[in-house]
């Protein structure tokens, strides 16, 4: 009794038929992998659909819209936080600000004519 008996080597071969089978059936034929449909956004839908038939003008516009976006997150966002950090953190007055006329009290001087305010006229409704 030195061998398998008639049971084993009848499972033995089961066993490597099943094998055999499995590892036929992990070959992917033509047809396969069946993918699921590509989803796209909204913009790359219409971009999709627009590039499709092809023809120059629509290259063209295709190219434009490709570098407009690369000017503006290249060149035109850049180019504003540089601006405004220059602006209102390094500037010791900003660009553009205007000195407005200093109120003006009475019994204040002004500089140009010489002129000194007179004092308010009092107010005969009193308020208070």
């Amino acid at each position: 009794m030195s061998g398998p008996t008639e049971d084993e080597k009848l499972r033995l071969q089961q066993l490597r038929a099943l094998r055999r089978r499995w590892l036929r059936d992990q070959e992917l034929s033509e047809r396969e992998p069946v993918l699921p449909p590509r989803r796209l956004g909204p913009v790359g839908a219409f971009w999709e659909g627009f590039l499709r038939p092809g023809g120059l003008w629509r290259q063209q516009v295709y190219k434009a819209y490709q570098r407009s976006g690369f000017f503006l997150v290249r060149v035109l966002i850049p180019a504003w936080i540089i601006t405004y950090y220059v602006k209102y953190h390094l500037m010791k007055s900003p660009h553009g600000v205007v000195m407005a006329n200093p109120r003006i009290f009475p019994g204040d001087r002004i500089l140009e004519t010489g002129e000194i305010m007179p004092p308010m006229k009092e107010d005969p409704h009193e308020h208070h």
